[in-house]
Order: structure tokens, then sequence, then C-alpha cells
């Protein structure tokens, strides 16, 4: 590889980086062609980009970015692959999804979420129960809406209910 295109690389390394809030890194070395090919097949069809690059390129556009922390530094060390996604918790549920094929592998290094720093395959589960920002929504609207419907149950059923008293009232009077 040329300085030219590691600058580009480091470059384009940086620009996701930055434009991406969610990112998770993974060694994979233990997969044969066969098996990367279906991992990058499977990330593409859940909308999440794979890349694979040095460890030092990853390094240099991480400090570039000023998101270098002693910890994410740490963990890059042998192959490293970067999987950039819109959601947080997909990367997550792609790798759980791809070791049931493949067993242990890829092995989750670290997954960065929003600042926050996720180190060891152990968390692995962890982040693919983590709800995305739809779903909380979702369940916020859910939440939101139940009151009201409780109170539109109660007042269509509120005339039966007062038809009921009138008629049990009538009865007693005669």
């Amino acid at each position: 590889m040329t300085k030219t295109e590691k600058t580009q690389l480091i470059e384009t390394l940086k620009d996701k980086f930055a434009k991406t809030s969610f990112f998770y890194i993974a060694d994979a070395t233990s997969l044969t062609v066969e098996q990367v090919n279906k991992l990058r097949k499977l990330c593409y069809a859940k909308g999440v980009e794979m890349k694979v690059a040095k460890n030092s390129l990853i390094q240099k556009a991480l400090e570039a970015n000023n998101q270098a922390t002693p910890e994410l530094i740490a963990a890059l060390k042998g192959q490293s692959s970067i999987f950039f996604s819109e959601q947080s918790n997909v990367p997550a549920k792609l790798l759980k999804e791809f070791r049931g094929e493949a067993g242990k592998v890829p092995v989750l290094k670290l997954a960065y979420i929003d600042s926050d720093l996720f180190v060891g395959d152990d968390q692995l589960t962890a982040l693919s129960q983590l709800k995305s920002k739809n779903e909380l929504i979702g369940d916020i609207i859910f939440l939101l809406q139940s009151p009201a419907t409780n109170v539109v149950s109660a007042l269509k059923s509120a005339p039966n209910k007062i038809a009921g008293l009138v008629k049990a009232l009538e009865d007693r009077a005669q």
C-alpha cells in the first residue's frame, strides 16, 4: 500500500468515525475467505458497512478525530474489522447471527456507542439487547397512548353503565 493510499484510507476512516455514532471493532482472524464473503453479504443486507484496515491506520483516524482513548487503542491488536451502523444494536445482532454459523468468531473487541466504550466479547449479548432509537420512540408513544386509550374506552362504556343505573333506579321506584 502506497503512502497516498494510506493517507486516503485514513481520511475515509476519519470521515466515517466522525459521521457515525456507532461502530464496532471485531477480530475475524480465523474466518475463511468464504466466511468473510458471507459476513460481508450479511452486513450489506442489514445496512452495516464493514471495513478492514491496519490498526495503525485506524488509530491515526481516531486520533485525528480526538476519539482515541487508551481502552480503544489497547483493543487495536491483531486483525481488525470495523462495522459502521446507523443503529446501535444492529452490528451486535449481526455478529450474534453470524456466530450461529461460524462458532465464536468474529470476536468483539469493542463497541463505541455515543462516546461510550463497551470492551470485550462478553458485552455482545448486552449490546444486542439494546433498543434502537426507533424502538425507544415506539415504546414512549405506546406509553403516552395508553392512558388516553383507557379514558376513551371508559367514556365509550359510560353511557351503557349510566343507562343500566337509570333502568335499575326506575325499576326500584315502581
